[in-house]
């Protein structure tokens, strides 16, 4: 470990944000995520917020091309990335303009000085240049050479210029590592598991580059002050910092696992869905079997092929290509076949904001299919959830022998929290039961329902199990083909009812706070960091205000209806236009308020605080 050698002031602090921001091709994603895991190891409560441009690769210098990693870390627990940011790192001029309005007043500003020429500054839209025209007066400003230093640093590498200026966030990593006394042997064991084999003057260089920037932050007179945020007082057990779609992809392997049952991914790579699929394809010695589809609609009935198959069935997209598996999913519904359907959300509509975050495929999950077509629906509200919501989500599934929609979004799908691995022995077994063969001339009912009315699930190829499956309409019991109209509404009706008396086995909904008061907040998903936190700040202050997370929205917990009457109003933060709010208003007549936002960013503390304080 890189130690300080002169005497600076340290300031033990209890959080801070920092975000790391430049060109797409800059490697900020890489530095938050080494940062982040440096803090979760040091035993710091984390959450990030990674926000990555729409463009491949946009031309370097626009603000189109700006990406960003930002990172809260504390030694409380936190729920959110944070409202503000303490330290900002912007490697050129567009970085700066984009995100400098983020950075609270008197916060510290880490800036690459040699990014600041005329054409990357007419780029950003400076008409003069900011480093020099006081414009950033209300911040620590720290105008580096960057890549000058990372140049001298790495010059004996036998790098390319390109390639040495490529070193540039590891100089920048280092120089926060040392501001908030970070230790550097996990990225420089990184480093060299990376790159130590494969290009070991690389490692060599980014070796350099790190401890440059963290003897530069020991070293020059105007950066003199560290600050020292100590481990976060958690539950104790193993933890490890872990992303939303890996801690999904996770529990769908322990699902499978627990079921006893082969994974299958059928999937079309779908930003942010992807990394799903990337991360089940490398875990093929738990009996995972990965399809990377040609398109939406093969990868949808590849699943439902599976499924009929006997596997665990899961297909990953976003909204878009939810749109495209519509029909295969009415298939899945009227076949009454258990799989998992992952929605990651993205702002929409169309391609819309591909690599933001957004809520608005809440009617699309509910109602985005032809015909009365019910599925289940439940919702993740942050990274480690995801590894739970998988669980359940096929838990449901083979009780009911229904697909079951799993919806997260890119906010909780691309951040990272710490998480309490748990013990594979406390995990409840999912038993599945086939029936066995038939003999004697017995006829097999592939319609013939048990109490949670669900129908057998019959493998084939077992003897005497010959059915008809498909999209026509079934003769109840029997499973013939039946255009009978009573028929017709007796099967739409089972349907409906066996997902409504998924209500019995769920957990009545908890509810954070008095049982009773002016206010309740309910939120679902993605928001659940900043309302929570929002909610115990309006309580800390005195409010009668509580908070419901909803897990479960089709359908709703039984208790849901009596606790809205116990709250004279009630609060529903969503990233969209009002869709939660419209359906809780059909289902329960409810005049809530609304607290809508479409920005593709996630909410912050302070939007759902203001909103508290004007209704209570």
């Amino acid at each position: 470990m890189a130690t300080s050698t002169l005497s600076k002031p340290i300031a033990s602090i209890e959080e801070a944000t920092i975000r790391f921001c430049g060109d797409s091709g800059d490697g900020m994603q890489l530095a938050g995520t080494q940062f982040t895991n440096t803090s979760a190891l040091l035993g710091n409560d984390v959450a990030t917020f990674p926000d990555f441009p729409a463009e491949i690769r946009a031309p370097r210098g626009t603000k189109a091309g700006v990406s960003g990693f930002q990172i809260h870390f504390s030694s409380k627990e936190i729920f959110t990335p944070g409202d503000t940011v303490d330290a900002l790192v912007a490697m050129n001029p567009a970085a700066l303009t984009t995100n400098v309005a983020d950075l609270r007043a008197g916060g510290i500003l880490l800036v690459n000085k040699d990014a600041f020429d005329k054409k990357g500054m007419e780029q950003a839209g400076y008409a003069s240049n900011p480093l020099e025209d006081d414009s950033l007066a209300n911040y620590k400003l720290h105008a580096i050479e960057m890549t000058k230093i990372t140049r001298l640093a790495v010059e004996d590498c036998g790098l390319t210029q390109k390639e040495a200026d490529r070193c540039r966030n590891f100089f920048a990593m280092g120089l926060v590592f040392w501001l908030y006394d970070r230790s550097l042997d996990p990225t420089l064991r990184f480093i060299e598991m990376k790159f130590g084999t494969k290009a070991p003057a690389v490692a060599q260089a980014n070796t350099k580059a790190l401890k440059a920037g963290f003897h530069y932050g020991e070293t020059v007179e105007a950066i003199n002050t560290q600050y020292q945020v100590a481990p976060a007082k958690l539950p104790p057990g193993q933890y490890r910092n872990i992303m939303g779609n890996i801690a999904l992809a996770w529990g769908l392997l322990t699902a499978g696992q627990k079921s006893n049952k082969r994974l299958f991914l059928g999937a079309y790579p779908i930003t942010p869905a992807s990394d799903v699929l990337h991360e089940l394809s490398k875990h093929k010695h738990f009996d995972v079997l990965t399809f990377q589809a040609e398109d939406e609609i093969a990868a949808m009935t590849s699943t439902i092929g599976a499924a009929f198959a006997g596997a665990m069935a899961v297909t990953a997209s976003s909204g878009p290509g939810i749109a495209l598996k519509g029909e295969g999913l009415g298939l899945a519904v009227i076949t009454e076949l258990p799989m998992i359907v992952i929605n990651v959300q993205r702002g929409g509509p169309s391609t819309g904001l591909p690599t933001k975050t957004e809520q608005s495929d809440l009617l699309q999950a509910m109602y985005g299919r032809n015909g009365e077509c019910p599925m289940p629906v439940i919702a993740a509200q942050s990274p480690g959830d995801c590894f739970d919501v998988a669980l359940e989500a096929w838990r449901l599934a083979v009780r009911y022998m229904t697909p079951v929609m799993v919806l997260t979004d890119g906010y909780i799908a691309n951040g990272s929290e710490p998480w309490k691995i748990p013990e594979i022995a406390d995990i409840p077994a999912i038993p599945i039961e086939h029936p066995g063969p038939l003999s004697n001339g017995d006829d097999f009912q592939p319609y013939e329902r048990d109490e949670r009315l669900s129908r057998p699930w019959a493998i084939p190829g077992t003897a005497g199990l010959e059915h008809r499956l498909g999209g026509l309409e079934k003769q109840d019991i029997t499973g013939n083909v039946s255009y009978d109209p009573d028929n017709h509404e007796h099967m739409c009706r089972l349907r409906a009812e066996k997902v409504a008396r998924i209500a019995d086995d769920i957990p009545h909904q908890e509810l954070d706070g008095p049982d009773s008061g002016d206010l309740l907040v309910l939120s679902w998903g993605g928001p659940y960091g900043a309302c929570a936190t929002a909610v115990h700040q309006a309580q800390a202050a005195g409010k009668k205000v509580s908070h419901c997370q909803l897990r479960y929205i089709n359908p709703f917990p039984k208790n849901l209806a009596e606790i809205f009457t116990r709250f004279k109003n009630i609060l529903v933060p969503e990233l969209n236009l009002g869709q939660l709010s419209l359906i809780l208003r059909a289902e329960f007549l409810l005049d809530v308020v609304s607290l809508n936002k479409v920005t593709g960013k996630p909410f912050s503390v302070a939007e759902i605080l203001t909103k508290i304080d004007e209704l209570s």
